[in-house]
């Protein structure tokens, strides 16, 4: 039977536009996985990580972190002994596992094939050796770069120029975690000069961590997503209140920008160095385990105090930063001098955080519609610094008297 030509012309109107819209979802496909135009701009896709898929970080990373405590006094000799201390106190097996080495590990000039040399004086048995060891005790090493001519300390070069080369070393040492600086760079944006790095430790071989500590500067936060496992948000810290809080402020901002694979970084905990109180230090830690922070130690381990451990050994306040629903805190409500930051947790709880920043006594009040409880809820509250679940049920709301800088923590459960 012979069709009507009019058919005829509607049919291959029709196969045409078929063409077109496969032709259209191709191309979207393309866009959606990173591929064809455009796989170098890093806010080009804002839906796929598509320079650092690595699997890494599903939960906010915990280790220990030479700078704070040696700056660029650490040796391989210290590194051994934090490792075994981790193990030895038990550290570990509440999650602290990767041990890193900050700067000035490496000798000022790289071999004749431009490989970085460690360090004769302070690393002797090199970094391959070093990293066998603190693997051989179930543990994770990092190390630390630039991406620039020089590290901070201008004491070891930078990877500017050599990232490729470097990202292949650390990969053959068997390195985990690499920290990377934001130092005498090229006067170019890092936005460009970090994704250099991405791809680079993409072709290594070994999946890596990749901490941006670009301090914040260009807002990290907003792009580092795609590009590293953390990225900081702030300048460094120093071990006194102020210089803590502030940095917590700063970090605030990003929370909706943290999920499972990318954290925001208000820098290394420094409990244990002696500059806060212990009152102070419990608020540091509990603001940085809710705010999903990466929790590296930054004290002495291998002389660590009991008061110190009762800080960073509390596994209930770990669990919160190590939540698998990876969702950051907000501080929720600020009167004068006292907050509330809450966020929340699996199995529909919520961790509740009351910091009184001033200087005298004060009556906080956690108001459940400011934090996301249903207005009626029966809720149970436990105390994650005194280890006991509250006799009284709440409803509407909780109300503690808190000390001058000073804190509690819970976490609460509707149950009715």
């Amino acid at each position: 039977m012979m069709m009507n030509s009019r058919w005829v012309t509607w049919l291959l109107m029709l196969l045409v536009l078929l063409i077109m819209v496969d032709h259209g979802r191709c191309n979207n496909t393309n866009k959606l996985h990173g591929v064809g135009h455009g796989n170098n701009n890093v806010t080009h896709n804002p839906y796929r990580r598509f320079l650092l898929s690595n699997g890494l970080a599903l939960t906010p990373p915990m280790g220990w972190n030479s700078w704070n405590h040696f700056g660029c006094n650490v040796t391989e000799k210290i590194v051994k002994e934090t490792a075994d201390a981790l193990v030895s106190t038990g550290l570990s097996k509440l999650g602290y596992k990767y041990v890193n080495i900050d700067d000035c590990w490496a000798e000022l000039t790289r071999d004749t094939k431009g490989n970085f040399v460690p360090k004769k004086t302070t690393f002797p048995s090199g970094i391959k050796a070093l990293a066998d060891y603190v693997h051989s005790k179930g543990l994770k090493i990092g190390i630390y770069s630039d991406a620039g001519y020089y590290t901070c300390s201008k004491k070891m070069p930078g990877s500017l120029g050599h990232e490729e080369r470097d990202a292949k070393t650390f990969a053959s040492w068997g390195i985990d975690y690499l920290k990377y600086d934001n130092c005498n760079n090229d006067g170019s944006k890092p936005t460009i000069r970090y994704p250099v790095m991405t791809r680079a430790l993409m072709k290594s071989g070994r999946p890596i961590f990749f901490s941006l500590c670009e301090w914040g500067d260009m807002h990290p936060a907003k792009w580092g997503y795609q590009v590293g496992n953390s990225w900081r948000t702030t300048n460094d810290i120093s071990d006194n209140w102020e210089s803590m809080v502030s940095r917590a402020d700063m970090n605030e901002i990003y929370a909706d920008l943290a999920k499972p694979g990318g954290w925001n970084d208000p820098d290394m905990l420094e409990v244990g160095n002696g500059g806060m109180s212990k009152k102070e230090y419990i608020v540091h830690f509990s603001i940085w385990a809710i705010s999903k922070a990466p929790l590296l130690i930054g004290c002495n381990l291998r002389n660590v105090t009991k008061e110190t451990m009762e800080i960073i050994g509390n596994g209930e306040v770990i669990a919160v930063n190590q939540d698998p629903l990876g969702i950051q805190a907000k501080k929720v409500r600020m009167e004068g001098d006292w907050e509330v930051w809450s966020g929340p947790l699996t199995n529909y709880m919520v961790a509740l955080l009351l910091v009184n920043r001033g200087s005298v006594r004060a009556s906080i009040t956690a108001h459940w519609d400011d934090i996301g409880i249903p207005a009626n809820s029966i809720v149970e509250a436990r105390d994650l610094w005194e280890h006991k679940n509250l006799k009284q049920k709440f409803v509407q709301n909780l109300t503690a008297t808190i000390g001058s800088h000073a804190s509690k923590m819970y976490v609460l459960k509707p149950i009715g």
